[in-house]
């Protein structure tokens, strides 16, 4: 098992809990040692640590039994392997797995609760372990992580179909076959259409592409308030969100938010930012949506809020280092990025890290680019995608930034970038679509590289796109 070591980015914290969560704090629980048995060996550890981090430790703690008051305590049902990745995991690092480390792993997270290992294997899911993953979370009631690679699989189908009928058993099979894959979904930039105004109306749709009919169909139309231009547009558990945008020669903003449910069909209204902005960058993570930067009245801030879908509300968080409209986003193994891009030469990578709400320099590139980019991120790795230089700026050149080693690479080649289909890239499985009006181009990402897998109708609409994956239900794909 390999490890990287860096600190926890989804927003839990190891030091500093819920105090209903420590019942025993008044007896030594902070400074205490306790020795955890596994087989042969033997870890000491924090009481407080285990007990903020841990489901398990919460409840035994929490019992009054014996076991409160021992020293000692042997975990006989699991493997030592498993717990070392337990701890490494509550302490912030991200390990990569192989497949003994994986079934131990989903073993310890079932059994001791640790919801951070379980969401830390659901970012490992691909397509060499999404069987071991799906048969194992199965074995062991993780059904997070149980969900999570059925979903894989069936958005992989055509590729694994053939290993899932000769692996798993006929319940198993159901279970994926159930689900519904992903789609490619597009909508256009468009003003709002209020006033009594309707002749652009018919082309103000959110489609999606029948990958099987080689055709785009309309999902649904969007609200006559709602502006996609110089929005933020993003889908956060399978709904979409749009916030912002513009109207009218001057860049008005638009102050009405909208999210569409796929499951109701319908749009409904969010609250609006306490600064309104447009050309803003918009991701959703972890029941949250994060409006980073943009402009007002034609002026570039460096302000980001984050809006809790649970509660309706809108919060500051952390300024960016420098104010940006546009920039390009991506989430990455739970983890929020943005690209501050600095003409000509310069593309400055930052992380947002939520449990300290500040703003960390993750790396830099320089390289000679004319304007532009986009950036995708897949498993543990982040590819930053530019014009090529002046001379070819039709065509695009990419580069591949690990999490994992901290390396860059520059993939072989130059992708074509008609009309800009590439920053529209996103990703399903290990695959990745792309987009412009002449054609959809889907690649499978094998190793670190792209390679072009097959094309599809192209999106007839002009102007800036939108695109995303979203889970329909049959009957919307059925009208």
């Amino acid at each position: 098992m390999s490890a990287l070591s860096s600190e926890a980015e989804d927003g839990s914290s190891c030091d500093g809990a819920d105090e209903r969560d420590l019942p025993c704090r008044a007896s030594g629980l902070v400074s205490a040692k306790l020795t955890i048995v596994v087989g042969d060996t033997h870890f000491s550890e924090e009481k407080m640590f285990l007990v903020q981090s841990c489901d398990y430790f919460r409840a035994l703690y929490r019992s009054g039994m014996k076991e409160c008051r021992q020293e000692q305590i042997h975990l006989r049902s699991l493997r030592a392997r498993g717990f070392v990745i337990v701890l490494a995991v509550l302490r912030g690092e991200k390990p990569a797995l192989d497949g003994d480390d994986i079934v131990e792993a989903i073993e310890c997270a079932a059994f001791l609760q640790v919801a951070l290992l379980a969401k830390h294997l659901i970012n490992l899911i691909d397509s060499d372990n999404c069987l071991l993953m799906y048969h194992t979370a199965a074995t062991f009631g993780l059904m997070d992580l149980y969900h999570a690679a059925a979903l894989f699989i069936r958005n992989m189908y055509t590729d694994l179909e053939a290993e899932v009928r000769k692996s798993l058993p006929s319940e198993m099979i159901s279970y994926v076959e159930s689900l519904t894959p992903s789609v490619f979904v597009a909508v256009g930039a468009h003003v709002t259409c209020g006033g009594g105004e309707t002749v652009h109306a018919a082309s103000r749709t959110v489609c999606y592409l029948d990958e099987t009919g080689n055709n785009w169909k309309v999902l649904t139309d969007l609200p006559l308030q709602a502006s996609t231009s110089m929005a933020g547009v993003t889908v956060l558990d399978n709904k979409l969100y749009i916030v912002g945008g513009v109207h009218g020669l001057h860049k008005q903003v638009v102050e009405a938010c909208f999210c569409y449910d796929v499951e109701d069909n319908s749009w409904g209204r969010i609250s609006s930012p306490a600064q309104l902005r447009y050309n803003l960058s918009l991701v959703g993570l972890d029941g949250r949506l994060y409006a980073i930067g943009g402009e007002y009245e034609r002026t570039v801030m460096s302000s980001v809020e984050v809006y809790d879908v649970k509660t309706g509300k809108w919060e500051f968080a952390a300024h960016l280092p420098r104010p940006v409209a546009g920039a390009a986003c991506t989430k990455a193994m739970s983890r929020i990025f943005v690209c501050l891009w600095r003409p000509m030469e310069t593309t400055e990578i930052y992380e947002y890290i939520s449990r300290k709400d500040e703003w960390r320099l993750v790396t830099t590139l320089i390289r000679h680019q004319s304007y532009g980019h986009s950036m995708v991120g897949h498993r543990d790795n982040l590819y930053v995608i530019r014009n090529g230089p002046s001379d070819d700026f039709l065509r695009c050149l990419m580069d591949c930034y690990s999490l994992s080693s901290g390396q860059w690479t520059s993939l072989p080649g130059h992708f074509a970038n008609s009309k800009g289909s590439l920053f529209t890239a996103v990703v399903k499985g290990d695959s990745v679509f792309t987009l412009n009006r002449s054609m959809t181009l889907e690649y499978v990402v094998d190793g670190k590289t792209w390679k072009p897998r097959r094309q599809m109708k192209g999106f007839p609409r002009s102007g800036s796109v939108w695109t995303f994956m979203l889970q329909l239900p049959d009957a919307l794909m059925l009208q």
